[in-house]
């Protein structure tokens, strides 16, 4: 008797143990680690860029500031992470319903050689309504994904083609352009829209 309650304690210990490792990780080195400082965007006020949206309107950060943003770097000839990515969104926005309208979806492209303000209309097309295409020359490009702390490179393919390697994360933003926070490539769904709805709630805090 005085065993099997012995072994039953060792086991609350252990899961108790396992438990807290576990959060730990997560504050520390997991998905709910913070940024650090040196990496994190700037405040969307403190950018300055200017790009042309998929209908032809010109944007800037400024375009974000008054609603909730979600922010990610991309190309319309990536073969998986950035159709993979935008699906991923357009069925977090599905689940969002209403609360769509309180959020700005932007999608930059970092190869603005090939993707052309139509290719970018073309592309957004294909996913959720509320996602931007934004585009901007080479040195606004550079703007843009500095600020956003984005990084990107042109990688040769052979026989005169390329692809780019780029930053997989989604940035968000709150109302005022303040960092809010990430979502990883791959993340479960469980946690990327809890990760949204808590943004936009800052957001209402912050405009009532």
């Amino acid at each position: 008797m005085q065993r099997r309650h012995l072994l039953t304690y060792i086991g609350a210990a252990s899961g108790a143990l396992a438990l807290a490792l576990f959060a730990g990780w997560w504050q520390v080195d997991g998905p709910g680690a913070p940024e650090p400082v040196a990496k994190r965007p700037l405040p969307l006020t403190e950018m300055d860029f200017r790009m042309t949206d998929q209908t032809g309107t010109a944007v800037g950060p400024e375009s974000l500031l008054g609603n909730a943003s979600m922010v990610f770097f991309g190309f319309t000839y990536c073969p998986d992470v950035c159709p993979t990515t935008l699906s991923d969104i357009s069925s977090w926005l599905d689940d969002l319903g209403e609360d769509v309208a309180q959020l700005n979806v932007v999608f930059i492209t970092i190869d603005p050689k090939r993707d052309t303000v139509a290719a970018m209309a073309e592309y957004v097309s294909y996913f959720h309504p509320a996602i931007q295409g934004w585009r901007g020359s080479r040195d606004q490009t550079m703007r843009a994904a500095e600020g956003f702390r984005a990084s990107y490179e042109k990688v040769a393919t052979g026989g005169g083609d390329y692809t780019m390697n780029h930053t997989a994360s989604v940035f968000m933003f709150d109302a005022e352009g303040q960092f809010a926070g990430t979502i990883d490539y791959h993340e479960p769904r469980e946690f990327a829209v809890p990760k949204i709805r808590r943004v936009l709630a800052r957001t209402e805090e912050e405009t009532s």
